[in-house]
């Protein structure tokens, strides 16, 4: 028997067997055809219940046996979740090219599977997705949801937020009091509309919180895509952000307690007051535990299992707490995110355990089981559409307006203000959150529902065009002189800028040693490295968290705040105090597809005369070098091709014995090899500088073709003009005659005559002892011509390509230099190609 509407909070429904409490009806009691035939579910316009479905066995006997796998709850939920993944994943690939958030396909996705699309096909809802399978999906939805959110916690880090700027604590409020106060003028509207006998106070609050919300995480992914989380427009972005999540988390606490129906408003009261009470007693006796457990969590050490067990347990029992006060259990699961300690592994690991199998399987079931409740349908007639377009264009008014009024206020630019308007306006997972909580609790309809959910998707996909509209920071460069683009220059005691960039720990004593020999005397201007941790960002939620790194203080990926016992940290900050070089830590956050974006910006940026890569392989125990990741070898090319400096790529061996050498232990042998050309020359300046060093000594060897043979070798032509080849000849003379007259000890100078390709090679292996080679990308000259041969690693260069190869016995790293001279063309038939930019001006000194 229905019972009243009043009392459908804790109706019980017996129709063969007891289905269990509810707390709406949501999508499955709509009438859109679900429930026929599966028990009889249906509702009247109050919302009673007049029937439930049956509940489900778990498990089918297969078949075989004559059972249907889709009538039982188990084979159904997997068909599900493996249904929603496909078709989020899909979508996600489609929209890439537009470069939007996955958060978008999930939402779109979920939309799709339900009523608004291929839900109209009644046969597909009640097979896929029938009423009585619907409480199994909520409950998997949820627990992924809970656990997701207790990462989003785990992405806050309370400490920064109280290192807050007023400026961004100022975007921040502007960013909630607008929306939220157009939010209940919006209401008002809805109210004498289309929702009509809502509960007043509980729907005027939850108008204002959903229009106010900034999604951190989406809005993390999207700086990250656009390349802007360096910036300052980013920077205030994420901090902002921040702030705005944790208020929108307290309101919507706030709007939960106010959504109790038929009870006593002192009920909303008690809950209110049972939260801050709940709050408070985890600020104070969570962390002590959760200290206790990551000193017990020593870096290097996988975390003990027993403390993650006893996390996630702590997760569901805060959940469990925060549904029993009346609020909801996702709070629980964020607070004790929020309270967990983000130095060290500990962190880590509980994000290892926990995000792939909710982010990638349990979370998009949340989308649709949001998307059955949305049906665009409802949405009928100029009327309905022109509030769906009231509601977007003041969701977009509050937020875009209150930021730029406020951000313009502290002097601003108008266009990093606007851009910050629009990047404040993203929506995402939070605001979905907010809209199932009031669809639940009747606080919204289905009307109201679908316009909300139409307002979040189509604000967060116009954040992107709409800011790589009006803000373009590679055309916001300061265009100061960019003089030393090469390592060649006319005066050679100014300063050196190096930009250092490293995948991994495996890099840094190998980077350490190379800067310890680029130091050069006292007597120059010095040394200025800038040493750039290459991070990729991946479809993982947990890869916001490196965000953290750069929204801290910029750029930087350490400083006083962070984890002393980080490896990379002590080795760049020991060797600049023993030292004395200026070594300035850099981070790049970015798809590894456009990351040389990032280091090419950076290098123009910061002026570097010379970008360091390390090679996509690395050097085995064995000897034999391997592969690192096939992706790495791209990005070199990609810099290459468009680097705004001279270009070296490190092919790593061992350079210092594998761990740093201290200056007055320095005894390393460096040999340039000299066939001629621009490249040489940067090579063979780097040699000179690095020749400076007490500890280091340099051979120079230059090939010259024998004079009998002279015109004979047979090559590629290297230049396309007649001309250019004598011009070349002439400026190595030049470039070479002050070696010539050299006559320190630490610089050796040869020539070797040499008649054919293979004579090169031999002349090569007699210099195999030493430990570092250097040499030129794009040697020239009939020798280098002859050379130039068709190979597997063309950004190396026909020399390098050989010194690199297993066929070279040598226990030295190889440094292959590019010197600047415009855009580069990597085709391995053109080696030596050179495209110049129009009215640039090459000679770089």
């Amino acid at each position: 028997m229905p019972r009243p509407a009043s009392h459908a909070k804790k109706r019980r429904c017996h129709v063969g067997t007891c289905v269990g409490e509810r707390r709406s009806d949501g999508p499955r009691a709509t009438g859109h055809g679900r429930g026929g035939g599966e028990g009889g579910m249906a509702t009247n316009g109050t919302g009673a219940v007049t029937s439930c479905p049956a509940a489900m066995k778990a498990t089918s006997n297969g078949v075989f046996q004559g059972d249907n796998p889709l009538d039982f709850a188990l084979p159904l939920a997997i068909l599900q979740i493996c249904l929603v993944v496909l078709v989020t994943r899909l979508l996600a690939l489609l929209l890439r090219p537009l470069r939007q958030p996955r958060v978008i396909a999930e939402i779109v996705g979920g939309i799709l599977l339900g009523p608004s699309a291929l839900g109209r096909n009644h046969h597909y809802l009640q097979r896929i997705f029938p009423a009585r399978s619907l409480s199994v999906l909520d409950t998997l939805a949820n627990l992924g949801l809970l656990f997701f959110l207790f990462l989003v916690g785990l992405e806050l880090d309370p400490k920064s937020l109280r290192r807050t700027g007023k400026k961004a604590m100022s975007i921040a409020a502007a960013g909630i009091s607008l929306p939220f106060a157009l939010g209940i003028g919006t209401s008002f509207v809805l109210r004498g509309t289309i929702s009509k006998g809502v509960d007043g106070p509980p729907f005027l609050v939850f108008m204002g919180v959903a229009l106010s919300i900034t999604a951190f995480p989406v809005l993390a992914r999207i700086l990250a895509e656009l390349k802007l989380l360096t910036t300052d427009v980013g920077r205030m972005a994420m901090s902002a952000a921040a702030v705005n999540d944790v208020v929108a988390w307290v309101l919507l606490a706030l709007a939960i307690a106010l959504s109790g129906t038929g009870r006593s408003p002192l009920v909303s009261l008690w809950v209110f007051l049972c939260g801050i009470a709940f709050v408070l007693g985890c600020i104070f006796l969570v962390p002590p535990i959760f200290r206790w457990m990551a000193k017990r969590c020593p870096e290097g050490e996988p975390v003990d299992e027993m403390y993650v067990c006893a996390t996630l347990a702590g997760v569901l029992a805060a959940g469990f707490m925060t549904d029993f006060i009346g609020i909801h259990a996702l709070f629980g699961a964020f607070v004790i995110g929020v309270l967990v300690p983000k130095e060290g592994p500990f962190a880590g690991a509980l994000v290892e355990k926990v995000e792939d199998l909710i982010s990638g399987l349990f979370l998009p079931l949340y989308f649709v089981s949001s998307g059955l409740k949305t049906d665009i349908a409802t949405i009928r007639g100029a009327h309905s559409w022109g509030l769906l377009v009231l509601v977007i264009c003041t969701a977009c008014f509050g937020k875009i307006v209150g930021t730029l009024v406020v951000t313009l206020s502290f002097k601003v630019p108008f266009k990093e203000a606007l851009a910050l308007g629009f990047l404040m306006n993203t929506k995402g997972l939070v605001e979905l959150i907010v809209l199932n909580i009031g669809k639940d609790r009747k606080v919204l309809n289905d009307q109201t529902f679908a316009i909300m959910v139409l307002m979040a998707v189509f604000t967060t996909f116009i954040t992107t065009p709409l800011v790589l509209a009006v803000y373009k920071p590679a055309q916001m460069r300061s265009k100061g002189t960019y003089k030393h683009r090469t390592i060649e220059r006319k005066n050679p005691k100014t300063q050196l800028r190096i930009l250092a960039c490293f995948h991994s720990i495996r890099n840094i004593p190998t980077f350490i040693n190379l800067i310890e020999a680029s130091r050069g005397t006292e007597k120059r201007e010095g040394l200025c490295v800038y040493a750039m941790h290459l991070m990729e960002l991946s479809e993982r939620s947990s890869a916001i968290l490196m965000v953290h790194k750069v929204r801290k203080n910029g750029l930087p990926f350490w400083n006083k705040g962070q984890d002393p016992e980080n490896q990379i940290v002590v080795a760049f900050e020991a060797f600049r105090q023993l030292s004395h070089v200026l070594i300035r830590p850099m981070t790049a956050i970015s798809t590894l597809s456009t990351i040389h974006e990032d280091i090419c910006a950076s290098a123009e940026r910061k002026t570097a005369a010379i970008i360091i890569l390390p090679f996509h392989k690395h050097q085995r125990f064995d000897g034999a070098m391997e592969m690192t990741r096939n992706e790495f070898r791209f990005v070199n090319k990609r810099v290459l091709e468009h680097a705004p400096c001279s270009v070296g790529i490190l092919v790593d061996r061992g350079l210092g014995g594998g761990s740093h050498v201290p200056a007055s232990n320095v005894s390393s042998t460096i040999t340039v090899l000299f066939f001629g050309g621009q490249d040489d020359c940067e090579a063979l300046a780097y040699g000179k500088r690095m020749a400076e060093h007490p500890g280091i000594s340099l051979s120079v060897v230059r090939f010259v073709v024998s004079p009998e043979i002279a015109g004979e070798i047979v090559g590629v032509s290297i230049n396309d003009k007649a001309s250019s080849h004598t011009k070349s000849v002439s400026g190595d003379e030049m470039f070479l005659a002050e070696f010539k007259s050299m006559e320190e000890d630490s610089i050796k100078y040869e020539e070797r005559r040499v008649k054919t390709p293979g004579e090169v090679v031999d002349a090569i292996k007699e210099f195999s002892h030493c430990n570092l080679f250097l040499v030129g990308r794009r040697p020239e000259g009939q020798i280098a011509a002859a050379m130039n041969t068709k190979g597997d690693t063309p950004e190396l260069g026909p020399v390098g390509s050989l010194l690199s190869s297993s066929e070279f016995s040598t226990s030295a790293s190889v440094l292959v230099v590019q010197q600047y001279a415009g855009r580069i063309s990597l085709n391995s038939e053109s080696v030596g190609k050179v495209e110049s930019a129009p009215g640039e001006d090459l000679e770089a000194n």
